[in-house]
């Protein structure tokens, strides 16, 4: 990657351990993205991916190492970097509309109240909550608080947005329907977005690419798998695709087998030159088991506003 717009050099996570030793989460750890990609980080429960996305938000600090974004070391917190929690984390005695305005006051401490509430506006509607501007958080859906946090993440004009799986307590419809809200946003306006999940179907629609982990502790970073599918792919024709199921696959078994044992099978991995995985290109081994469904003609429409409903 030329253009490293975030940059994480050799940063590595380290707890005090039993008999005054330490215990690593992961060492070593290299990472780039240029501007405007949405990268997804998969991995199991203890590989440190929170950890990771903690350190880019300013939240927390790496025991070595350092964190490049724009330019710019991560010495802290910044109203750069908006997080989008699993939960929904609004203030319960504010509105809608006095969540995000509270947000956007934060980063532009000049404006008058008809300013705000205009800038406010603009990212509620863009998320599909007209008119539930003066609902308190306890008159919503859990759709609908996740979509607030939304909004009040994206009016603070961030180069980044950093999603630490924000949809995994929803059901499904209402995940689906947040899914293809993002992915319109962030298509609409360029946003760059790091986000972790544990749902590899998730990681496919929405990722530019998928980072996968080890298990940890001692986690390190293993593979970057480039998305080969369409940039207009649409929800309902993604499996369709004759190189999805080869995708899945690859990232399926990397999760069921090769995440365990990576350490012993690859102990010449070099953590700065990760390999990059090319699905459908020549010379990459897709996993045995990955069986890619014939091509066959398919359209690939545009992305549409979804139903708001949830």
């Amino acid at each position: 990657m030329t253009d490293k717009f975030i940059s994480i050099e050799g940063i590595a996570k380290r707890y005090p351990g039993a008999g005054g030793g330490t215990t690593a989460v992961f060492e070593n750890l290299w990472l780039s993205m240029p501007r405007g990609e949405f990268c997804c980080v998969i991995g199991h429960s203890g590989c440190g991916k929170t950890t990771v996305l903690n350190i880019l938000a300013g939240l927390d600090a790496p025991s070595e190492g350092a964190v490049i974004v724009d330019g710019q070391a991560i010495s802290g917190t910044s109203l750069d970097r908006a997080v989008i929690f699993q939960s929904h984390a609004l203030l319960p005695w504010r509105t809608v509309l006095g969540n995000v305005a509270y947000a956007v006051t934060s980063k532009w401490r000049s404006w008058d109240r008809a300013k705000v509430k205009e800038h406010a506006q603009t990212f509620i509607d863009l998320v599909g909550l007209t008119g539930s501007e003066h609902k308190r958080p306890s008159e919503l859906s859990g759709g609908m608080k996740q979509r607030v946090g939304i909004a009040r993440a994206l009016s603070i004009t961030p180069k980044i947005m950093l999603m630490d799986e924000p949809f995994s307590a929803l059901d499904a419809l209402t995940r689906g329907t947040l899914q293809d809200e993002v992915r319109r946003i962030c298509l609409e306006t360029g946003q760059t977005a790091f986000m972790i999940t544990h749902d590899v179907d998730e990681a496919i629609y929405l990722a530019d690419k998928i980072f996968l982990m080890t298990n940890g502790p001692g986690a390190v970073l293993a593979e970057v798998v480039e998305n080969p599918l369409p940039k207009d792919r649409g929800r309902t024709d993604l499996h369709r695709h004759p190189l999805y199921y080869a995708l899945r696959n690859h990232i399926v078994d990397f999760l069921v087998s090769r995440s365990k044992n990576f350490a012993a099978e690859k102990p010449d991995h070099d953590p700065r030159n990760v390999p990059v995985v090319l699905i459908g290109k020549p010379g990459l081994t897709i996993a045995a088991d990955a069986k890619p469904e014939p091509p066959r003609e398919t359209s690939w429409p545009g992305l549409s506003r979804p139903s708001t409903s949830s």
